[in-house]
């Protein structure tokens, strides 16, 4: 198969692309969930990693977006993404499979400076693809359909998520409780299967049809100027790095914070991620049609809030001792934040792509990725660092109950260790959404409009499905 660009698209071809991506991320999402999230958390703890070595861990993907000028760099010179994004994926599994084959080759199998070694690799070939594969898309999908299109493959890929996690998470925990001398080499064999889902997705891009880009030939540092220059997407780099600076000084320990501090095992943290992830397919779709209809800039402006008491929440969970009340209060949460990241990461990426002039779409995409890595790679590093210092000071504030039976100390809040992080992490992002604010974006609608036609759809609907139920009743 030839994979040389087409001048114009057919429809048709448009529509075969789309269906090639939709599956592309599905194989993706399976090599993800598979050497990531819980189970790389998990895998990193049982070869004796630090507070810093997670956090390393965490930054790992978004800090190699930085080498993306490499890969703009090639796109200039060879005019072909599809080439540069295969190569360079296939080069990115590999690492992987290092990492599966590595306990059946070498009887020290792996250490975890092997993993984070061999991880970058896998994190840089990646972000390279990445890039080439961001400005692929750019031309590819209809700019009238990208809301509803990334809307559900997002759904798709979050009920594979679902799916996975759960049937791995009860593997693990399995071969935890029956036979713990192989957790590690379970773990580790994880990556292989990953290696294999993601070495699938090539065959998947190789068929997905590219059109021809449009290539401005000048010096890739002053093209590197021009999305700085530009004052709009200035602020929204701005706002961007903030919001992702905020999320990530915590979200990467709460697995730890998890799975030491509250004792919790690897199945019910997979049960709580899946409360999240079935939260956002529920709303995913809703956000990606008012994100059409109105501005992915209202989207996020709903979103963020919700997000941020969900961060909030965290701070409580060990307040009570009662084990049922902290997994409610947990479940609680990871709903808030469901349905709060399905709309920001969806609207963060169409607004990106959005905001990007066609002719400089790459330039302007990588030098997002390429800031925002600064930003979410700095502040994990960073809470690995103060981590010890956090794990030594506690903030404790209670209420003193007097009666005539006595005197009783009532636990409002109880600061200690990761605890730290959510507080600081919340108060982040609450300053982050006023730099959105100031980014332009058109259709941009007012917060209060869209509520309220959301409460309102949600009234219809509740007076809708009692009449629906009635009718096939009377059918019957």
């Amino acid at each position: 198969m030839r994979l040389t660009p087409t001048k114009q698209l057919t429809e048709e071809q448009v529509n075969a692309g789309m269906r090639l991506v939709t599956n592309d991320g599905l194989a993706v999402e399976t090599m993800v969930v598979l050497t990531g999230g819980t189970f790389l958390t998990a895998l990193a703890l049982k070869l004796g990693a630090s507070n810093f070595q997670i956090g390393l861990l965490a930054a790992l993907p978004t800090l190699t977006n930085i080498f993306q000028l490499f890969a703009i760099w090639l796109a200039q010179r060879y005019n072909n993404r599809r080439v540069i994004t295969v190569v360079c994926t296939a080069l990115a599994r590999c690492p992987l499979i290092v990492i599966g084959l590595m306990p059946f080759l070498f009887s020290a199998g792996t250490t975890i400076q092997t993993l984070i070694f061999l991880l970058f690799f896998h994190y840089l070939f990646g972000s390279f693809a990445g890039a080439t594969w961001n400005a692929w898309m750019k031309d590819l999908l209809p700019g009238e359909k990208l809301g509803n299109f990334y809307a559900q493959r997002t759904r798709l890929t979050q009920i594979l998520n679902v799916t996975l996690s759960l049937t791995i998470s009860l593997l693990i925990d399995r071969v935890k409780t029956q036979f713990p001398e192989y957790e590690t080499l379970s773990l580790t064999i994880l990556f292989l299967a990953g290696s294999v889902a993601g070495l699938s997705s090539l065959y998947l891009l190789i068929r997905t049809p590219e059109p021809l880009a449009t290539v401005q030939p000048s010096n890739i540092l002053k093209q590197y100027v021009l999305p700085l220059r530009d004052r709009n997407f200035r602020k929204l780099l701005f706002f961007n790095g903030s919001w992702i600076f905020a999320m990530n000084l915590a979200t990467p320990f709460l697995t730890v914070y998890m799975l030491k501090t509250m004792g919790l095992s690897v199945f019910m943290i997979t049960v709580l991620a899946v409360i999240a992830q079935l939260s956002g397919i529920l709303f995913v779709r809703v956000w990606g049609r008012y994100s059409d209809r109105y501005s992915n800039k209202t989207v996020i402006l709903i979103c963020a809030p919700l997000y941020i008491a969900g961060m909030l929440a965290w701070a409580f969970t060990a307040v009570s001792s009662s084990m049922h009340f902290n997994l409610v209060l947990l479940a609680v949460i990871n709903i808030l934040t469901g349905i709060a990241n399905s709309g920001i990461n969806l609207s963060l990426n169409n607004l990106g792509i959005k905001l990007a002039p066609s002719g400089h779409a790459m330039v302007y995409l990588s030098a997002k990725n390429m800031l925002i890595a600064l930003c979410s790679a700095a502040a994990p590093l960073l809470g690995g660092m103060l981590a010890d210092f956090f794990a030594t000071h506690q903030l404790t504030w209670m209420m003193e109950w007097k009666s005539p039976e006595g005197v009783a100390d009532v636990h409002l809040l109880s600061l200690q260790s990761w605890n730290f992080f959510f507080v600081m992490s919340a108060i982040i992002a609450m300053f982050s959404i006023r730099l959105l604010r100031n980014v332009e974006e058109n259709g941009e609608e007012k917060k209060s409009i869209v509520l309220g036609e959301m409460l309102l759809s949600f009234k219809t609907r509740l007076i809708r499905v009692p009449a629906v139920i009635t009718k096939r009743i009377k059918n019957r």
